[in-house]
């Protein structure tokens, strides 16, 4: 398969400002990934734990930094589960509504 979908996953760098002060810098970086369909057993076992996932996305390993979040087309989702599978880890998401919390 080809990485043809791109996600970005959130960083963090740590910078001077113009007094020398250290600050954090939050920014997301762009990574090439595999788009996968939820299936509807995936579904329906993180409705039980009250949870909606709805992307899934395969990147590879090395890109994956334990981030608890993702962004795909202007959505930020929460990261609800990863399954590695060697060089490469599917990541799952759950969309974040307006008001920061999952929804």
């Amino acid at each position: 398969m080809r990485h043809n979908k791109i996600i970005y996953l959130p960083t963090t760098t740590i910078e001077k400002d113009e007094w020398g002060n250290e600050i954090e810098v939050h920014d997301w970086k762009l990574v090439y990934a595999n788009e996968y369909s939820v299936s509807s057993s995936e579904f329906y076992n993180a409705a039980v734990n009250g949870l909606r996932p709805e992307q899934s996305f395969e990147i590879y390993t090395f890109e994956y930094n334990s981030e608890k979040k993702f962004k795909f087309d202007d959505d930020i989702y929460d990261i609800i589960r990863t399954q590695g599978k060697g060089e490469k880890i599917i990541i799952i998401g759950e969309k974040v509504s307006d008001n920061g919390s999952s929804s």
